[in-house]
């Protein structure tokens, strides 16, 4: 890949912030009953939107099937990057606007996500870790601001992906994102490494990883996890098998200095199986799965839980929602897509109420960055020896704490540290150490 050009935007097309737009509660900031490492952290935010320019790039959307060749043009990639700031007196966030497609293909509905950043905010001085995000196969990246802006609070810069995937009238609606995502996640984390390490905001050598859905395939794959040869034969004019496994440019879509990868109900579970029997063992850095194990769309035990089976090569977790399906990973509904239960199925789970999905992630997604990220050791006691079942978890009535008290995790209390009392149910967190090669 070539250098990329940044170009800001001079409009920050499907996201605005604009005063006086929504008094409605942003969905970064928990419900009273998330767990402790949910809360938002320090940090005032701020969102700017920039566009990378990936040049000379195959384009699928111009496949000739005839001659089994696609077209190669310069891939402009827009950005969303959310960072800690400094907040000027008298900044107002407002909200974001974007659209999703509706049940008809080729038809699309808009709506607005209250926001907690500030367009334009000074950044607060500092090297943050950066986190590259991946979103879902025609999703938005404003759909994930409960992450993204939660994270920004904690001092991590957060930069998501636009990736204009095709519609579902594409007849390339699904392979096109398969070859675009690690590619596009490979190039817009090397860029930003580079230009934002330059302006004093993000320190590169501390980089992660999360993608939800396609984009959970798309960042195991840049983080190192191979791609099957005979699976990546399904991308039209073989154009992915240069990179799958034994290809001679696997290398080149691999992000560098990666000290984690988190995957929310990721894509490649099959048939068919996207990493062969080996693929998920050459991955090395530290791993977060996150899924529900009553996925109609994905296969829970094909896909999360196969993952996590062979991602043998590293320290790996992997968080379920019982009785949870596949759409875990936006933000809660808003108003606009409440109409039509199409509409309400892109954010919301049949089983579990939003807000409390959003909390449980937020709670593991910090401990897990904070610790293997930023290198909070003291995080280790909210992710491991922990009992799998958390409402095995026990907390003696004779041990002191108020009703919404977050348990310690010690003196008997067996509950999930962080966890209040009576709100750890319904999650299972299983865990595993790198094993030995050949076993």
């Amino acid at each position: 890949m070539r250098p990329s050009m940044l170009l800001p935007l001079a409009l920050a097309l499907g996201l605005t912030t604009a005063a006086g737009a929504f008094a409605a509660t942003p969905p970064s900031v928990p419900a009273v009953d998330a767990p402790e490492l949910a809360r938002l952290g320090p940090y005032a935010v701020g969102v700017r939107t920039i566009t990378l320019l990936a040049r000379d790039q195959p384009d699928l959307l111009a496949f000739d099937a005839q001659r089994g060749v696609a077209q190669r043009r310069d891939r402009p990639l827009t950005v969303d990057i959310w960072y800690p700031a400094r907040m000027r007196r008298g900044a107002v966030a407002g909200s974001y606007h974007a659209d999703l497609e509706s049940e008809q293909p080729g038809t699309y509905v808009s709506f607005a996500i209250p926001a907690l950043a500030v367009r334009g905010a000074r950044a607060a001085g500092g090297h943050y870790p950066l986190v590259v995000v991946s979103h879902g196969r025609r999703n938005a990246t404003v759909t994930l601001s409960w992450l993204t802006e939660n994270l920004a609070s904690k001092g991590y810069v957060v930069a998501a992906i636009r990736h204009e995937d095709p519609s579902d009238a594409s007849p390339f609606r699904l392979v096109q994102p398969l070859l675009r995502r690690p590619l596009d996640i490979g190039f817009v984390a090397a860029s930003l490494q580079s230009a934002l390490a330059a302006e004093g905001l993000v320190d590169p050598a501390r980089t992660a990883l999360i993608g939800y859905s396609m984009g959970g395939f798309g960042v195991l794959a840049a983080a190192g996890a191979t791609i099957d040869p005979a699976a990546a034969k399904f991308v039209p004019g073989d154009l992915l098998l240069p990179y799958a496994r034994g290809g001679a440019e696997r290398d080149a879509m691999l992000v560098r200095n990666l000290k984690a990868v988190i995957a929310i109900v990721p894509v490649g579970g099959g048939p068919p199986y996207a990493w062969g029997p080996d693929g998920m063992a050459d991955l090395t850095a530290p791993l977060l799965l996150i899924s529900g194990d009553r996925d109609h769309t994905l296969d829970y035990a094909r896909g999360a839980r196969a993952f996590f089976e062979g991602a043998t090569g590293t320290r790996r977790y992997l968080l379920t929602f019982r009785g949870a399906g596949h759409n875990i990973g936006l933000n809660n509904a808003p108003e606009e897509m409440r109409q039509r239960l199409w509409d309400l199925s892109w954010f919301e789970d049949p089983v579990w109420r939003k807000e409390r999905i959003i909390g449980i992630n937020l709670h593991v997604i910090t401990a897990f960055l904070d610790r293997y990220v930023k290198g909070d050791e003291t995080r280790a006691a909210y992710l491991d020896g922990l009992m799998p079942d958390a409402a095995s978890g026990q907390w003696p009535a004779a041990e002191p704490g108020s009703f919404g008290a977050y348990s310690t995790g010690s003196n008997g209390v067996t509950v999930w540290k962080g966890f209040q009392r009576n709100y750890a149910e319904g999650v299972e967190l299983l865990q595993r150490d790198a094993e030995p090669h050949g076993n």
